[in-house]
């Protein structure tokens, strides 16, 4: 159905199954997915309840393309937010929620202007501006 539409990019969000490799590799290169970690840390299920347990104090979101292996496509773009220690998988989702509400229309324009390479299992951005050369440092005193 999707050659019959002449569909040229699958994007996937909040999508929770599992396709069948041939089918990928058919579409390597066409599909993003996005995920709510800073992948490759907390692939698959529960990825705020696995960034609690492990106590890290930065999540976000991911958006990359989909290979055969689970949430382990080259990367396209991050975003980061901080885990409060008040954080519970509820209020947790919500803020990383809200920052790939941002970012994959981001990653999406790149995608379209021509500005994403893929070399390896690396993307490249091309023409972009660099990420600044501070870290993000939380907490922030």
């Amino acid at each position: 159905m999707l050659d019959q539409y002449r569909v040229e990019l699958v994007c996937l969000g909040g999508f929770m199954r599992l396709f069948t490799p041939d089918f990928v590799l058919r579409w390597q290169g066409r599909m993003l997915n996005i995920h709510p970690s800073l992948l490759p840390a907390f692939p698959g299920l529960d990825p705020h309840g696995q960034a609690l347990r492990a106590g890290v104090k930065i999540s976000g979101a991911t958006v990359h393309f989909v290979i055969p292996e689970t949430d382990a496509g080259p990367i396209i773009a991050q975003a980061a937010v901080p885990v409060r220690d008040d954080d519970d998988v509820d209020t947790l989702a919500a803020r990383v929620l809200a920052a790939e509400h941002r970012l994959y229309p981001q990653a999406l324009a790149l995608l379209a202007a021509g500005r994403v390479r893929i070399v390896g299992a690396r993307c490249l951005i091309e023409g972009g501006r660099q990420t600044p050369p501070e870290a993000l440092i939380v907490p922030e005193t």
